[in-house]
């Protein structure tokens, strides 16, 4: 998938969002975003989430709260994409660093 195509999906939820911090987010996911299947975040499945809150949230954005303060905003984000079929990773994560005021990480 190209970068524009990120993009143009991050947008659709955060239409103002900064292209520079997707490609950052972008770079951070590297080769995961070359597998259709690791590129998307399924909200079902309890230990790709416990990922994204250990992998993304914990070690890479270096946030220290509880994991229920960190669940709660996940579940939020899969709530907004709840119509969605495919929840592109790099999407979730943005709205992720964007709610925890961590975007400037990826500029």
């Amino acid at each position: 998938m190209a970068e524009t195509d990120w993009s143009e999906d991050v947008k659709k939820y955060v239409p103002d969002a900064d292209d520079t911090a997707i490609e950052g987010i972008v770079r951070h996911c590297g080769i995961a975003l070359q597998s259709r299947d690791a590129s998307l975040v399924s909200f079902t499945d309890k230990s790709e989430l416990e990922r994204v809150r250990e992998k993304f949230l914990k070690k890479k954005l270096g946030l220290s709260m509880s994991d229920d303060e960190l669940d709660g905003p996940i579940a939020s984000i899969g709530d907004k994409m709840k119509d969605v079929r495919n929840k592109n990773r790099v999407t979730v994560y943005y709205m992720l660093a964007d709610h925890f005021g961590k975007l400037s990480d990826f500029a």
